[in-house]
């Protein structure tokens, strides 16, 4: 873990409900974005501000167009804005050329979507351990191999694939999917991950298990987790919730979910 990563974890402090909430580890000022439509300009966002702090889990909710997954799109520097600030463990991305913003976002955000987007031809071994081998390259990666390997190994064990090490994506179900696509996400340590209709895919139960799985080995590594959703429970369980109105967020209708610690 970077120097960089620990500085932005270290100062940690205690909310009313007792859980430890660490610095500010992504913050955005005046966020814009605006998409061309029938020859004119459609303003999708219009102004987002928000901070996230190492340790927290963010709800993002929403009717559907509203723009939440162009915000996540956003956040993680996948697309960039029109205009406003945003920085990621300290480090100010706007100004950022391409291979500057690719070698950030490798380290700094893991990304879980409601299609899982894993590589049919690979394992599930090799899906989780791929981000680590474009994270280090293929000759610094070679040399790590065995390490590496290791701990993709690990994470799938963590979340309970540990049988399934070999088997392709059309061999899993979808829950299993998902397990893998998570263990992907984490397997590059990164500070913040952000999350769209994780569970959206699936049945009642299976969301029930990814959902839980999300929290707790989130908790565990003291990763900040942003979930894109509809499902009012799953938001009900973040430490806050935000909806995204007229381009902007807001805070959500009290609920429990705004008491923070209410992870469980």
């Amino acid at each position: 873990m970077s120097d960089e990563r620990t500085s932005t974890g270290a100062a940690l402090a205690r909310d009313k409900a007792g859980k430890s909430i660490g610095d500010v580890v992504l913050r955005a000022r005046g966020i814009t974005r605006s998409y061309e439509m029938g020859g004119r300009a459609l303003a999708v966002l219009a102004g987002v501000d928000l901070d996230l702090r190492s340790g927290e889990c963010v709800a993002i909710t929403g009717r559907s167009g509203a723009g939440k997954s162009t915000l996540l799109h956003l956040l993680g520097l996948l697309d960039r804005p029109d205009g406003g600030q945003l920085s990621i463990a300290g480090t100010e991305t706007v100004g950022l050329s391409r291979a500057a913003r690719a070698r950030l976002r490798n380290r700094e955000v893991g990304f879980v979507f409601q299609f899982y987007h894993l590589i049919p031809e690979l394992t599930a071994l090799d899906n989780v351990a791929l981000p680590s081998m474009i994270g280090a390259g293929p000759l610094a990666w070679w040399s790590r191999r065995h390490e590496h390997r290791k701990q993709a190994t690990d994470l799938l064990d963590e979340l309970g694939l540990g049988d399934r090490l070999g088997h392709r994506p059309a061999q899993l179900s979808g829950g299993e999917r998902q397990r893998v696509a998570i263990a992907r996400a984490l397997a590059a340590q990164p500070s913040i991950l952000l999350c769209d209709e994780p569970t959206g895919n699936l049945d009642e139960r299976t969301s029930e298990s990814i959902s839980n799985m999300l929290f707790d080995v989130t908790a565990r590594h003291g990763q900040t987790l942003v979930l894109v959703t509809h499902d009012p429970e799953l938001a009900a369980r973040a430490d806050r919730c935000v909806a995204m109105h007229e381009g902007r967020l807001e805070a959500a209708e009290a609920s429990t979910g705004e008491v923070l610690g209410h992870r469980s």
